[in-house]
């Protein structure tokens, strides 16, 4: 099971118990960082910066991924930082309601042992809910960065393996980026524009990458229809962590059809 450490806000000193979230290794493992209990939780005072993020390396592959940093939100209103090690602890191989999700590591060593999600999305998608995709619960969204690691967790849920931070900085929020695949994850409280998605379309465009938007806020309407136009997926992340599609395109990732044709 994930540890959990007790954490103490600075500004108000109230204690709060916060559990490690665990990632998912391409692998088909869990990664879990592990908690600094001798460390303290900083206030975050910065704007959601793409950087701050951590890497973790999957204690049955080896892989390491860079992951956001835990943070917990306190009623006073200050964003805590949990300290973390840097390292991972073992996967939990217990899974959801009694079912294991420890890989198979009866192949050849050194050959992947994903589970196998060819024939979607290029190769690097799943079939749909039931049919390959690995299963892992959603993250509950109370800060910003708990919005990136939903929408994290979802783009690999569909197969997209190599995710990682993109290269270039959006103009609002964090952008994330796969093979083929741009993506802008948008945390604040107000809609997205049309210029939001404009920008996003453009930059795809530069790299050859089909784009999806992830946004708390939702979209302003002529947003909406330009994103029709230009083939951009939306997404409305709600506060269980969820995505839920916006117009067809997404609705047709969600189902695991192809993006942009691949």
């Amino acid at each position: 099971m994930p540890e959990s450490l007790s954490v103490c806000c600075p500004a108000c000193r109230r204690e709060h118990l916060y559990t490690a979230p665990s990632f998912p290794c391409v692998c088909g493992a869990t990664v879990t960082p592990a908690l600094d209990r001798h460390g303290t939780a900083t206030a975050v005072t910065h704007a959601l910066r793409a950087e701050n993020w951590m890497s973790l390396r999957c204690a049955v592959c080896g892989r390491r991924d860079e992951w956001p940093y835990p943070e917990l939100g306190c009623p006073c209103g200050t964003v805590l930082r949990v300290p973390v090690t840097g390292e991972s602890t073992v996967p939990d191989t217990e899974g959801t309601a009694g079912e294991s999700t420890a890989p198979d590591t009866t192949g050849t060593a050194g050959e992947s042992t994903a589970p196998d999600t060819t024939g979607t999305a290029g190769g690097t998608g799943a079939a749909g809910p039931g049919t390959g995709r690995p299963r892992f619960p959603p993250v509950a969204i109370r800060t910003p960065r708990d919005a990136v690691t939903a929408a994290a967790l979802y783009l690999r849920r569909l197969g997209y393996r190599d995710l990682r931070r993109a290269d270039q900085r959006p103009p609002s929020g964090v952008g994330l980026a796969a093979r083929g695949l741009l993506a802008q994850v948008d945390p604040t409280v107000r809609p997205a524009s049309l210029r939001d998605v404009e920008c996003l379309w453009l930059t795809a465009m530069t790299e050859s990458a089909v784009c999806v938007y992830f946004s708390l806020a939702g979209y302003a309407g002529d947003a909406r229809a330009r994103a029709d136009d230009l083939g951009v997926s939306l997404f409305v992340l709600d506060l269980t962590g969820t995505a839920q599609p916006v117009n067809g395109l997404a609705d047709e990732l969600d189902r695991g059809a192809p993006l942009g044709g691949r």
